[in-house]
């Protein structure tokens, strides 16, 4: 029972950062309504929704709606409640699961009882009906009654094969009730409590009366269900109902009504929440959040004699963690506290954080003690998502991921954050940051309440500058095994993003990548299926065949969603987070991986190359053997966005494919049965690609794929799925629905001696080539080694590069040696452009020299007005042709010069000046005499 007294309650909130107490009176009871809005604060609020422009749109919007709902119910009073989604006639008081599927209730309680939702899987083959076509207190034995997708009949249909419908109408139908709520406390007009109050009040006693659900099967959904749903994460409807009671309670009070049954309801819910749930992911943000809205509509622990009150809710938010419900403060230990970035995939990590400021953020419109600053990891995190971005604003799309934009209420809630604070520079940063331009800037009831009323300029703050900022050319991730890189700007800009399979929402892809040029991601990641459980999302849209990677045997395979098998980065320029590197020509990462099934070893080593127009060409090498397999298969899939998938010879002639019947083959993973429209054809020699890409009014993008040959190589061109993840945003419109064009190339044997190496050159047709030509020379001293010339549209210029397996293997011909893991050399009729090592312990061409004094090292030497600027990682001797006149090299640390030496003449090759460099040096200048 309540304690009907008031109390002046001391509220104490243990964080992570320490404990702050402060006597205040949030849990009084009659400091109603407090979760968005108060009596207090009613007039003033009420001004804006008539001044502030976006605010009086969505009140307009909302008392449309509600006035014309209310005009329904006035010619039959029932018309809203009688469409809840409850057990009418039967009064059922247990329900009870086959795992993710409801099975049955049966018993009797004194009131009808809230329906349990049909199934955990949210795809159906049926469509949810409109409000007004639901039939009044449905309630039939035969289940229910429903239009199905494909064939637009009508049919009797068990719950358990509709999806998420039941507890989706009961979630529209207490959405009205919130608004209508939400208007009685702005307007004071009754006829909105009147319209609301039957409808939470049935509901609520029907969940009172209604036990938690049983699984038949005692399988793991016994310890995830809600009480509404299959999952204590998909509670969503708790919220309205707390925010709609927040609101009511004035009115509720004058009716007399019994306040006891709606605080043991939102008890039961809440203990439902602690007690369920999925401990190691993002199911605790999303339950803290419920419990949160909880704790805000009930009381001091005081008024309840079983102490279940505001505070004991908030502690197991914030503090208090059990098995199955990590408390806050201990949750965020999850996310990366170097980087700020959380282990699951990019979408996922958004709502992650976003949810955790909207917990702080409803917390602190409460106890206005700025609860951001007990949880800094906060603005880390929603700062760290710009690393996500494409260039032109949507996020990677790798595992379950979508190509979505940062969520606007991200930048909202740090705005409004630093508005009540008086931060005003962050604020400022954040506006620039956030650029929302013609967009509405809020839609529903929380916007209203939680958003500024305008926007601030921000001033002479350069967003394109604060980007750049918070965005580097190359970046990782380990928590979740993901590596960018990022070169140019606009339509010049070529971004890979590389990934394992690593963290929660992950997909079974081995070493997969995506790629963006020509303003969309032209090699884009599949997504998700339909939902989790559809067979297209386990059985290709989560398997390696849909990803941009190498298959073994036609089997490689892994658990996906939660995943365990990262690479290991074993090489990469330039480093993770370096925002000043000077040498800019060149990203690139090498990194090794064991694919589960088979134990293959496979390594992928992946450039980005800028050319003189400032488009750049992305090389890329993947290795994969079978340690001990005799005879085996390694495929490479790339999915390239398109219409058309041609093939040609190295002159340009076009090749000729076969239908064929030959990619798969008895024994591969399911995904094979996806391709259709097989054509392949057979080759030893070096091919080219070209996938084209046509949109209405924009020049057709072309990928052009110069592919290395070999022996037993077979090529197919087959079309996948659709991407889930693209969006109109990454890819023109003609693309979202379409079939992908897909390259697989069949090696026989091993394929680590005998890799796969392509050169990708997306360029726009009708404009310049980046590439002329590519030519793989063969390499008799170490056959594994990969050397590759790379002429450009200017015939003068040419890319020299060496790429190993490893920083110990040894390349050497008439005029080049190298040991170790990659060379670029530039060369303009002959004269270096620039020269990139990676992992070397010592280069030789043309009179140039390095020799690691240390550790293999990485260095750039690049031409510059002055002679050649250089950046080394290690202790390194750079040997130059005397015939370029070296003179002196100047040696620079934080932007400043700090020492100039003289070139020494190699005593035993007096063509050659040396200059040693002791330790690393950001940057280094090697004047050549005038």
């Amino acid at each position: 029972m309540i304690k009907y007294t008031y109390l002046f309650l001391t509220v104490l909130f243990c964080f992570s950062c320490g404990v702050h107490a402060q006597k205040n009176s949030t849990g009084d009871r009659g400091n109603h309504p407090r979760i968005y809005g108060t009596s207090e604060m009613q007039a003033e609020f009420a001004a804006t929704t008539d001044q502030v422009e976006w605010k009086k749109q969505i009140v307009e919007k909302k008392k449309e709606t509600i006035d014309k709902y209310i005009d329904l119910c006035a010619s039959d009073p029932e018309w809203l409640v009688s469409r809840l989604q409850m057990n009418w006639n039967t009064k059922h008081d247990r329900v009870f699961l086959k795992g993710g599927k409801f099975s049955h209730s049966e018993g009797e309680a004194p009131v009808p009882t809230v329906r349990f939702s049909g199934t955990r899987d949210w795809a159906s083959n049926y469509a949810s009906p409109s409000l007004e076509d639901i039939q009044p207190y449905f309630d039939d034995p035969r289940g229910m009654y429903l239009k199905n997708r494909k064939t637009n009949e009508m049919e009797w249909v068990h719950p358990s094969e509709t999806g998420h419908i039941i507890e989706g109408i009961n979630a529209r139908i207490m959405g009205l009730v919130e608004d209508a709520a939400f208007l009685y406390w702005l307007t004071g007009d009754t006829k909105y409590a009147d319209f609301a109050f039957p409808v939470y009040d049935t509901y609520m006693k029907g969940m009172y009366y209604r036990e938690a659900p049983v699984d038949l099967e005692n399988s793991s959904q016994q310890n995830i269900s809600g009480l509404a749903t299959f999952e204590v994460i998909h509670e969503q409807i708790v919220t309205e109902l707390a925010v709609s009671y927040d609101f009511l309670f004035n009115y509720l009070t004058d009716k007399g009504y019994d306040l006891d049954m709606s605080a043991a309801v939102f008890q039961k819910w809440g203990d439902q929440i602690i007690k369920n749930g999925i401990p190691d992911n993002n199911w605790n943000f999303f339950q803290a959040r419920f419990l949160t809205y909880i704790a805000l509509a009930l009381d001091d622990n005081s008024y309840y004699e079983n102490g279940k009150g505001q505070q004991y809710y908030l502690d197991h938010t914030f503090t208090v963690s059990t098995d199955r419900q990590i408390a806050l403060k201990e949750a965020i230990l999850n996310y990366d506290q170097q980087n700020g970035m959380w282990p699951e995939c990019a979408s996922y990590s958004m709502h992650v954080t976003s949810t955790l400021l909207e917990i702080l953020t409803v917390l602190d419109n409460v106890t206005n003690v700025n609860e951001f600053e007990n949880f800094p990891i906060v603005e880390k995190a929603t700062l760290a998502a710009f690393q996500y971005l494409f260039p032109n604003g949507y996020v990677v799309g790798f595992g379950d991921s979508r190509h979505l934009t940062i969520p606007a209420e991200s930048f909202e809630f740090l705005i409004a954050n630093y508005r009540k604070y008086g931060k005003k520079e962050q604020e400022k940063q954040i506006t620039a940051l956030y650029n929302p331009g013609e967009k509405t800037r809020g839609k529903d009831l929380f916007e209203l309440f939680f958003y500024v009323d305008e926007l601030v300029q921000p001033g002479e703050i350069k967003t394109d500058e604060l980007i750049a900022n918070l965005t580097s050319p190359t970046f990782y991730a380990p928590n979740v095994s993901w590596f960018m890189q990022r070169m140019g700007t606009g339509s010049d800009a070529t971004v890979v993003s590389t990934v394992g399979g690593f963290g929660n929402h992950a997909h079974a892809n081995g070493v997969a990548l995506e790629l963006y040029a020509n303003n969309y991601v032209l090699a884009p990641e599949m997504g998700k299926g339909p939902s989790y459980w559809h067979e297209d999302h386990r059985n290709y849209y989560s398997r390696y065949p849909a990803h941009n990677t190498v298959v073994v045997d036609g089997i490689s395979d892994s658990e996906a969603m939660r995943v365990e098998h990262p690479f290991t980065l074993d090489n990469h320029f330039p480093e993770s987070g370096d925002r000043n590197n000077v040498f800019r020509q060149v990203t690139f990462s090498k990194v090794s991986f064991v694919e589960p099934t088979t134990l293959a070893n496979q390594q992928r080593l992946t450039a980005i190359i800028n050319s003189e127009s400032g488009k750049a060409y992305v090389f890329d090498v993947f290795r994969s053997e079978r340690p001990g397999r005799e005879e085996q298969k390694h495929e490479y899939f790339f999915h390239s966005l398109g219409q058309s998938l041609n093939f040609f010879y190295e002159d340009g002639r076009p090749l000729s494919l076969k239908p064929s019947a030959q990619l798969n083959t008895a024994g591969n993973l399911k995904a094979y049965d996806y391709f259709t429209d097989e054509k392949s054809f057979a080759s030893t020699e070096n091919v080219n690609a070209q996938f084209k890409l046509e949109s209405k009014g924009n020049a057709a993008s072309l990928m052009n794929v110069w592919i290395k040959g070999g022996e037993n190589r077979h090529y197919f061109s087959v079309n996948g799925p659709k991407s889930n993840a693209i969006e109109k945003g990454t890819a023109p419109v003609e693309m979202l629905d379409a079939k992908v064009p897909t390259m697989v190339i069949r090696k026989n044997g091993e394929a680590w001696n005998n890799p796969f190496v392509a050169v990708y050159n997306p360029v726009l047709e009708g404009e310049k080539q980046v590439i002329s030509m590519v030519a793989y020379p063969k390499l008799v001293s170490n056959p594994s080694a990969q050397l590759v010339r790379v002429t450009h549209e200017k015939e003068s210029t040419v890319d020299f590069i060496v790429a190993t397996s490893s920083e110990n293997d040894i390349v050497k011909t008439d005029d080049f040696y190298q040991k170790g893991l990659l060379s670029i050399t530039r060369e303009n009729a002959s004269d270096p452009e620039f020269i990139f090592a990676a992992g070397v312990t010592r280069y030789s061409r043309n009179g140039w020299e390095f020799l690691s004094v240390r550790e293999p090292v990485t260095l750039s030497i690049e031409k510059c007005d002055r002679g050649f600027e250089i950046q080394n990682d290690e202790a390194v001797l750079i040997g130059m042709p005397e015939t370029i006149n070296p003179d002196f090299v100047e040696l620079y640390a934080d932007g400043k010069l700090i020492e100039t030496r003289k070139g020494v003449r190699n005593r035993n090759n007096p063509d050659r000046v040396d200059f040693r460099f002791e330790k690393p040096f950001e940057r280094a200048v090697i004047v050549l005499k005038k």
